[in-house]
């Protein structure tokens, strides 16, 4: 395999200012043939079918051949009616043992880098961004691969992939990232929708080895609970942000009632605000009411975004609502690997 070319990171001055949607979800089954499985057990069933209904799809549909291209066509129709250039389309890595053997049995969802790869190169409005497990034993090769074909960004899960990002072998992983200047989007915070195999690994200090190889790592969520018993990391990551300057986070999720305190942190921290880049988490689904409840928006604004049913717009237009400056929804051009030009 030839070696991928250094693409250094564009500066703001470089590139067209998009707004992007930088936390977006494929979602896939095993019947449609594009290498994508989903498990839904019963526990979760209930919060799947209401992610399904909001995209105007039955339960059912999960496990018909033609749902991978539903949800696609979905999605790229609420990108087009909606004020957003673009999002980062993320793949799902499976769950690996700390020897670098499958683990089989683990994991909700898997949506293979492959698949993601395509669907950027014959969309514009998809930004890949792949997903590998660092204790794979061709992790490096995979990585290669990935960027030879576009990456921009590399997501995970520690909390639900099994990742300790802080263990010494991985440092080449991190080191060859960091030379090629691909991001990291690392779940932070607790994880309702999908099985959390080390909770541990949800606190952001898990992110201080690729942080100090020089990546440029992203917090998803600010390190917020998922759940009412879940810890709150957002004070661990606003004291982390002031010792790694590469450190950034994502308000993806945080229009949900249990992330929504983080909000006004994020509006109101001032170093917070500087890091912070806007997501959604599509297909998860948000609504204005937290804002509202808050105090971040007034009822007249509550009113008028409930009548939004695009869900990409509706995340958008509740966070302009609540004043989050016009860089918050283009920062991520400046960190992202490779940014397409969007006409």
């Amino acid at each position: 395999m030839n070696k991928p070319e250094v693409i250094s990171n564009p500066t703001p001055s470089a590139i067209h200012m998009n707004r992007i949607d930088m936390h977006v979800h494929m979602v896939g089954n095993a019947a449609s043939g594009h290498g994508c499985w989903v498990r839904v057990t019963a526990l979760r069933a209930p919060l799947y079918g209401i992610m399904l209904r909001k995209l105007n799809l039955n339960f059912e549909s999960l496990n018909k051949p033609s749902f991978d291209n539903q949800f696609r066509d979905r999605l790229l129709n609420f990108i087009r009616s909606s004020d957003i250039d673009a999002v980062c389309l993320l793949a799902q890595e499976a769950v690996y043992r700390n020897d670098g053997t499958l683990w089989e049995d683990a994991g909700n969802a898997f949506v293979p880098n492959e698949y993601v790869l395509e669907l950027a190169k014959t969309h514009k409005e998809f930004i890949p961004a792949v997903s590998i497990h660092p204790a794979r034993p061709d992790a490096i090769e995979e990585l290669d691969r990935c960027l030879e074909n576009g990456a921009a960004m590399m997501k995970c899960l520690p909390n639900c992939q099994n990742i300790n990002c802080n263990e010494a072998k991985f440092k080449p992983f991190w080191k060859r990232m960091a030379q090629f200047g691909l991001p990291l989007l690392a779940h932070t915070g607790g994880e309702h929708t999908l099985q959390v195999v080390n909770s541990d690994y949800a606190n952001p200090e898990v992110l201080k080895l690729p942080l100090e190889c020089g990546v440029n790592v992203i917090a998803a969520h600010t390190g917020t609970g998922s759940g009412p018993f879940d810890p709150d990391y957002l004070p661990v990551l606003i004291e982390m942000m002031k010792n790694y300057p590469n450190l950034y986070a994502d308000t993806s999720a945080l229009n949900v009632p249990t992330r929504s305190y983080g909000l006004r942190h994020c509006l109101e921290n001032e170093l917070l605000s500087s890091r912070i880049v806007h997501g959604s988490d599509y297909p998860v689904p948000t609504s204005s009411t937290w804002a509202w409840v808050r105090g971040l928006i007034d009822s007249d604004q509550w009113a008028s975004l409930k009548k939004i049913k695009n869900p990409i717009e509706l995340d958008y237009q509740t966070k302009v609502a609540m004043n989050f400056p016009a860089n918050h929804f283009t920062r991520i051009n400046s960190i992202l690997r490779t940014v397409k030009d969007i006409p």
